[in-house]
This record gives structure tokens, C-alpha cells and sequence, in this order.
């Protein structure tokens, strides 16, 4: 079998525009609470998200992170400021995220601004993570290339012997983003790839606007 054979038809529901919220958040938390409601493998991490960014040099880069919290207009993840991906932010703010989730045959997409969240909201999210992470935030070069590769490791047990037991500081360099969507796609799946995609456009009075998208 080649590649161009790999294919399946999707079955799972639709979407009727009549049933369509006003506020896309309000579908979001819906797929989002009835993912995290099904008896899912432990390898199904239904808050990873990819994100894309402009790089420096004009092109376009794309990696997957986590989606750590949903505010009522914001998607929220952390990371090192200092990494590619917070330098590309720092740059050109406009972003763009992707949901696939195959078990219901959805996709969401979403495009927005990132903006640094408050250091309240670090701090928190920050000491609320396993210790070793604490530690390995505030060593790892991220982006940099590695000498050798006991090199972290090592760092990290430097850090934490040098802590003896006290808690792991924040560093400045780490913290949270929130995208603020102003598009965001919902698209399910449907036989015969005659598939149900409806985008929501924020205008100018702040409201949304809602239209169906050929699949």
C-alpha cells in the first residue's frame, strides 16, 4: 500500500449551523470537556496543541506545545522566553494554533496575538509542576545547541544540590503566553470528505462573525 492509499472515511458526527454558539469559546470548552470525559490512552495528551510562528529570518516554524489554561478569551501555555519560538513572539506576536483530535474526527484552528501572561500567573503554574521540571526550567538552554549529553543532567543535579532542599526560584527567562484568537475553525469530519468546517471571525464591534467553509 502507498501513501496515497492511506485513507479512512470519517463518521463520527456534524455540525448544523443552527446549533452553532455565538461565541466560539463556547464550542471549544464543549469539545474540549467531552475529549477529557472519554476513556482515552495514557498516550493521548488531548491539551497538545501546535503552534506557529514567524520566524526572524522570514520563514514560518511550527512545534507542539501543551495547553495549560483556557480563559474566557485566551489559550494559555509556558515556556522559556528566551527559546526560538519566545524570540519569534517577542518579534511578530501574531500566531497561530492547531487541535487534532482524531478519535472525533475534529481539527480547531486558531489565529490570534500571544502576550506574556502576569507574573502572578507564572509564579503559580510554575510551582505547581513536579520539582524536576522546576529544576530543568531554570537550566536548559532551550533552542542552544547541547555540548555533550550528560551536560543537563548534570546541571540539574548542580542546581538542585546547591538548593539543599529550598524551593525552586522562577526564573525571569520562564512564563506564560495567552493568544487572544480573533479566527478560530472548527471542522468535523464527514463522509465522502464532505466535511463540516465553520469559521468564526471576531469584527470590529467585538462580536463574531460566523460563516460555513467548503471542505
Amino acid at each position: 500500500m502507498t501513501i496515497h492509499h492511506l485513507r479512512r472515511d470519517y463518521r463520527y458526527g456534524s455540525l448544523k449551523r443552527e446549533e452553532m454558539p455565538s461565541d466560539p469559546m463556547e464550542l471549544f470548552h464543549a469539545w474540549f470537556n467531552e475529549l477529557r470525559g472519554l476513556e482515552l490512552p495514557e498516550w493521548f495528551e488531548v491539551n497538545a496543541m501546535s503552534l506557529s510562528t514567524h520566524r526572524l529570518d522570514g520563514g514560518t516554524a511550527c512545534r507542539i506545545v501543551l495547553l495549560k489554561e483556557i480563559q474566557s478569551d485566551a489559550f494559555l501555555f509556558f515556556t522559556n522566553y528566551l527559546s526560538d519560538k519566545g524570540r519569534e513572539i517577542e518579534a511578530n506576536p501574531k500566531v497561530a494554533l492547531g487541535f487534532y483530535w482524531p478519535i472525533l474526527d475534529r481539527q480547531v484552528r486558531i489565529e490570534g496575538h500571544a502576550e506574556k501572561t502576569d507574573d502572578r500567573i507564572s509564579e503559580h503554574y510554575f510551582h505547581s509542576r513536579p520539582r524536576s521540571s522546576q529544576l530543568s526550567a531554570n537550566i536548559s538552554p532551550q533552542s542552544e545547541i547541547i555540548e555533550h549529553e550528560s551536560l543537563l543532567a548534570e546541571m540539574v543535579e548542580a542546581l538542585d544540590q546547591k538548593l539543599q532542599g529550598a524551593d525552586v526560584p522562577r526564573p525571569s527567562h520562564w512564563g506564560g503566553y495567552r493568544v487572544v484568537a480573533d479566527k478560530m475553525e472548527f471542522w468535523q469530519g464527514r463522509p465522502s470528505r464532505l466535511h463540516d468546517r465553520f469559521r468564526y471571525t471576531k469584527r470590529i464591534d467585538g462580536m463574531w462573525q460566523l460563516d460555513r467553509l467548503g471542505p
